[in-house]
């Protein structure tokens, strides 16, 4: 049904379909507003009859920062949580393995591309929605993100529960010596840069300079696994901002201030399909690579890094 150009989603929709849209919906409004919001709240309550719940939490706070840092606190019961596969199915996200994982060792699992919020990765890897632990038995995927998201009061617990860890070196290298084996390290590699060149139609990654994770693989011994998002980016559409115009300087400038990329998209609505913050309903189809072993050497040549960093 269209009223002045807008098309609007028909009465009767199944309630399946409804539940979809709402479990994107909290995803959304997490990603963008949760972390903020709740800052906000705990510098409020300062100032309020209740100022012993901030600093409890922050008491808290300095207690355990470092966890996200130290194998994260995953928790099985939330990461299959129903809502979950009505998040996975909303689009739909596959997940398509090509071979088998070996549970005596350990992997990095390199994600491309970035997209806008990585409802890919994040299906599959953060959730159980894609039955990850059934198709990789006895493997344990930690999903890596910006440190910074775990310096929000009570939305980093959330993200702990998911079993998320930073993405740093300390933490990297943490899970791949002190987790023993099994670990699955997710890295979404071409990060908040590539999120600038998430246009649909296109995969433009950023890989050719990030050659970190590569250097962590050998110094460890750690399987590299490419994994690709088929349909990622074409969840939104961005405004266009090739390398080099006006808006594309502003935001990489932005970027560089913040440690996150501020890209202009829009999608679709709750009630209409012309535009709005909640991605299109569009496949994702995550293929799982398949490992590429790889020899310990505790200090790689930079020769060492590259050739394994091509054949990657």
């Amino acid at each position: 049904m269209k009223i002045l150009g807008v098309e609007f989603a028909p009465l009767r929709i199944p309630l399946e379909r409804r539940l979809q849209t709402a479990a994107v919906f909290y995803y959304c409004t997490n990603f963008i507003f949760f972390g903020f919001s709740m800052l906000f709240l705990w510098i409020y309550l300062f100032f309020t009859n209740y100022y012993f719940v901030s600093l409890l939490y922050l008491a808290w706070f300095i207690y355990d920062h470092k966890t996200c840092c130290q194998g994260g606190r995953r928790l099985e019961w939330l990461r299959r949580w129903r809502i979950w596969k009505y998040f996975a199915n909303y689009f739909p996200v596959k997940m398509i393995k090509t071979a088998d994982f070996d549970p005596n060792k350990n992997y990095i699992l390199g994600y491309h591309p970035h997209g806008i919020m990585c409802y890919g990765a994040f299906s599959c890897f953060a959730t159980e929605a894609t039955n990850f632990s059934e198709v990789f038995p006895g493997i344990t995927p930690r999903i890596l993100t910006l440190e910074g998201q775990f310096w929000f009061p009570f939305h980093r617990e959330h993200i702990l529960s998911t079993g998320a860890c930073a993405a740093t070196k300390e933490s990297i290298e943490w899970n791949l010596t002190r987790e023993g084996k099994g670990n699955a390290l997710i890295l979404v590699v071409g990060g908040a840069s590539e999120a600038l060149d998430a246009h649909p139609g296109r995969a433009s990654l950023v890989l050719k300079r990030r050659k970190g994770f590569v250097r962590l693989a050998i110094k460890h011994g750690a399987s590299l696994v490419p994994v690709f998002g088929f349909g990622e980016n074409d969840l939104f559409d961005q405004l266009d901002n090739p390398p080099g115009s006006s808006l594309r300087k502003i935001q990489d400038r932005l970027k560089t201030y913040l440690g996150f990329s501020l890209p202009i998209v829009h999608g679709r609505g709750i009630f209409q399909y012309n535009f709005g913050m909640l991605p299109y309903r569009k496949p994702i189809n995550v293929i799982i690579g398949k490992p590429i072993d790889v020899e310990r050497n505790p200090k790689p040549t930079e020769e060492e890094v590259s050739k394994l960093h091509q054949r990657y």
